[in-house]
């Protein structure tokens, strides 16, 4: 009888393993899956263009090469330095969000980004993923009795609201949701009573009528105009109505790649960023449009069944909130060009163009590895702010 697989699985809850033994644990499928899903960026932005590289399939195409180096590198970390840096994370990002509010550079009538000259950063998109580790953090260091007190539901919700808070000031209304949204699945998960949830639910409507008087009159029209886009089709219902027409004109199998009228025509406003979904279904149609959901809805379950063989809380919250989050990034940017939801300006994961936020998914994608590779580490029991 052999003990060399049980003294190398002890090592591995110990966390003893080096960095290239971690590494060549990684799930080398779910790297080819999400390499797969995001070489369709390029390919839908070459079209989005006219058939040329430039101004969005050249960097994009850079951008996923980069990206994809980073998600190998965090992938093989050690899950405990994740642990340990949590919450600096999180106030670095916090800091750089009212950097933004100070000096950040402005784009299409919004400031979000903070210009480092070769390139514009972001902080926001980052915040989606600091802030799952920082919540991930502060539950991992609670009981289960003190998940249930009052007082420890305080430092949750300013985790969860002040960068929200910043963020919609920018204004970003999307991504001040999916953090919200993404926060409150984050405590759900951890154990949060339902009390808790049902108590904020009852506070929805006079945060939605106090929110209502903080949106900027564009923001207004465009939840006016899901009602009723052809009330004002050629202004605050372009979007929605030629978003419409894009994806019913492809059919079932498309007009062919690059042969789509409402792109090459400049019908269809941000091809390249939040409306490129209704773009590649005219041109590939119904059919190409559920292999990329297709995907999306694969990547989505193995993100789950991570999370379900993690051994520690921190482990399964990180993976789950990493997973609701790319699963928000797709139910609100699908739900938004068919219709159902406003317009909020949330882009397409892993295909519309963007640095920050393309190196922000596989950011992500990265700690989801690094949580499978440790996924039998024994994580520290520390205090909720115990560094």
């Amino acid at each position: 009888m052999s003990y060399a697989p049980t003294f190398a699985h002890t090592r591995q809850r110990r966390g003893d393993l080096s960095y290239r033994e971690r590494f060549w644990q990684i799930s080398w499928s779910l790297v080819l899956l999400v390499a797969l899903t995001s070489a369709i960026g390029p390919i839908v932005l070459y079209s989005a263009a006219g058939g040329s590289w430039e101004p969005w399939a050249d960097k994009q195409a850079i951008r996923l090469g980069v990206g994809l180096v980073l998600m190998l590198l965090i992938a093989a970390t050690d899950i405990r330095f994740w642990l340990r840096t949590a919450y600096a994370l999180y106030a670095i990002t916090f800091v750089l969000l009212i950097v933004v509010e100070i000096k950040g550079s402005y784009g299409m009538g919004a400031q979000r980004w903070i210009d480092l000259g070769v390139l514009q950063f972001q902080p926001s998109e980052v915040m989606k993923v600091a802030s799952i580790l920082a919540l991930a953090r502060y539950y991992h260091g609670l009981t289960q009795e003190e998940i249930g007190r009052l007082i420890y539901l305080v430092p949750p919700l300013v985790l969860i609201a002040a960068p929200a808070a910043l963020v919609m000031k920018q204004p970003d209304l999307g991504t001040a949701l999916m953090l919200l949204a993404g926060g409150v699945i984050i405590m759900w998960l951890a154990g949060v009573r339902l009390w808790v949830f049902l108590l904020g639910a009852l506070c929805v409507p006079p945060t939605a009528v106090f929110g209502w008087s903080m949106m900027h009159d564009y923001q207004k029209r465009r939840i006016l105009t899901l009602f009723n886009p052809d009330n004002d089709p050629l202004g605050a219902g372009y979007h929605i109505t030629q978003s419409k027409i894009a994806l019913g004109s492809g059919g079932m199998f498309g007009k062919g790649y690059m042969n789509g009228t409402q792109s090459s025509l400049n019908f269809l406003p941000e091809r390249q960023t939040d409306f490129i979904f209704p773009m590649m279904a005219e041109e590939l149609g119904m059919m190409g449009a559920l292999i990329l959901l297709t995907l999306y809805v694969i990547l989505i379950l193995y993100g789950f069944v991570i999370a379900f063989r993690c051994r520690t809380a921190f482990s399964r919250l990180v993976a789950m909130g990493i997973t609701s989050t790319f699963f928000l990034y797709v139910f609100i940017n699908v739900a938004m060009v068919m219709g159902l939801i406003p317009v909020v300006g949330v882009p397409l994961p892993l295909i519309s163009y963007g640095g920050t936020a393309l190196l922000n998914l596989l950011l992500g994608f990265g700690l989801l590895q690094c949580v499978y590779v440790n996924r039998d580490v024994s994580l520290p029991k520390r205090g909720a702010f115990d560094m």
